[in-house]
């Protein structure tokens, strides 16, 4: 497999038209062009598209916004509002990049590595609080029917 084939599948999308409410915890990079309510821990770059609305907590290394944004980010490195995103909410961030046409109404805090790391834990500790193996969950469903 070619490396360009590589970077190009090792990218989560939830495409346009696509409505998700939920929790979502990737190691790959992701791409939303849909709506997506909730919560959202990726240790890539989340990349929120044009036609994208997205509402409720993100932790991620990287965000790119070219749509719409509401809720509370979490970015360990960049965040880049592109012309025409609008975000509102609160951004916890190390830097920040804003195109001339982006949109921001809420709070900037400047966070170091330390407090990301920290936020990142909880809300992957949340994220997996409560989430059973497969095969774990098959046997203890054979033993309940015995």
């Amino acid at each position: 497999m070619a490396r360009t084939e590589e970077i190009v599948n090792s990218v989560s999308r939830i495409s346009t038209n696509t409505r998700i409410k939920g929790e979502l915890s990737s190691s790959n990079d992701l791409r939303i062009d849909g709506y997506f309510e909730g919560k959202i821990i990726s240790k890539g770059r989340i990349v929120i598209g044009e036609t994208a609305e997205v509402c409720g907590e993100i932790v991620c290394t990287n965000a790119d916004v070219w749509g719409k944004l509401k809720g509370d980010l979490f970015v360990k490195d960049t965040l880049s509002l592109k012309k025409g995103s609008k975000a509102d909410g609160n951004l916890n961030i190390k830097r920040i990049v804003v195109e001339l046409g982006a949109s921001f109404n809420g709070t900037c805090k400047m966070i170091n590595d330390e407090e990301f790391d920290k936020k990142a834990a909880a809300v992957d500790e949340e994220l997996h609080a409560g989430l059973v193996n497969p095969a774990e969950a098959r046997t203890q469903k054979d033993e309940k029917h015995k």
